[in-house]
């Protein structure tokens, strides 16, 4: 049996764990990413392996191109194949501010991270797949999975830079999934909605109060694991005519309601 790389960046905690989690319990021995140090990350690493996950750790700050340049040729070198990536690394403003507000430094940031930082990565893995596929492995349908959001569409006045960032990585995933279908390389986008992590726990109220409401037509959080699922659902192989396709893990909240 062929042993299935995925690799899965910014899955120190949050909605890129919960994703790291499921492609393990799928059998993918799993590589985690984020910026953390290999000794700061080594009690995830054992607490997975505890579980019976293949996991292992590559450092990479996706907003630098050494990294990003050190992360795809440490995967060539040490597994010789990667079979999945999701590029799912990303921040939020470190203050929400009105748009008539919003400074510079942080708008760079997000930008370098979210935006830039994602396309880039899929530059560089979408290039070093096409060299893995000259090779000839055995069993090798690689597939490349974004991680968008609801804001790609929604405006949030009070973090715009962070709406603009997601847009953008909308448009990385069409431009890559038409690019790479010469290749027959799908990539996909997943749009996660109110999802309850570290990242809305400083929100986490005024979700409430707006889900209760009916914002979602499911009246609950989002949770890692619904994320994960349309990232499964995305490389099982059943969706690969489908490149490009959105995967919504919001709830409903994409549907125009009356």
């Amino acid at each position: 049996m062929v042993k299935k790389y995925a690799a899965v960046t910014g899955s120190r905690r949050g909605i890129g764990l919960g994703i790291a989690k499921a492609l393990a319990a799928e059998g993918y021995s799993v590589i985690l990413s984020a910026t953390g140090s290999e000794e700061e990350v080594r009690p995830l690493l054992e607490e997975l392996r505890g579980q019976g996950a293949d996991v292992s750790y590559i450092k990479c700050d996706i907003s630098s191109a050494e990294d990003r340049a050190n992360f795809i040729r440490t995967i060539e070198e040490t597994y010789g194949r990667l079979d999945v990536h999701v590029n799912n690394a990303g921040v939020a403003p470190k203050v929400r501010l009105d748009v008539l507000e919003t400074t510079e430094e942080s708008f760079s940031r997000l930008m370098n991270v979210n935006l830039k930082g994602t396309f880039f990565m899929c530059q560089g893995i979408a290039n070093m797949m096409i060299r893995m596929q000259s090779k000839g492995l055995e069993d090798y349908t690689p597939r490349i999975v974004n991680i968008a959001s609801v804001s790609s569409y929604t405006s949030s006045t009070s973090r715009g830079e962070y709406c603009i960032s997601k847009a953008g990585i909308s448009m990385v995933t069409k431009l890559f999934a038409d690019r790479l279908s010469e290749y027959g390389i799908p990539v996909f986008e997943v749009r996660p909605g109110i999802i309850l992590t570290d990242m809305t726990a400083g929100v986490k109220d005024k979700y409430e109060k707006m889900i209760a409401e009916g914002v979602t037509p499911i009246r609950r959080f989002g949770y890692p694991e619904d994320v994960a699922n349309c990232v499964l659902a995305a490389v099982s192989g059943r969706l690969d005519f489908a490149t490009g396709q959105v995967l919504n893990a919001d709830g409903g909240f994409h549907i125009r309601r009356l």
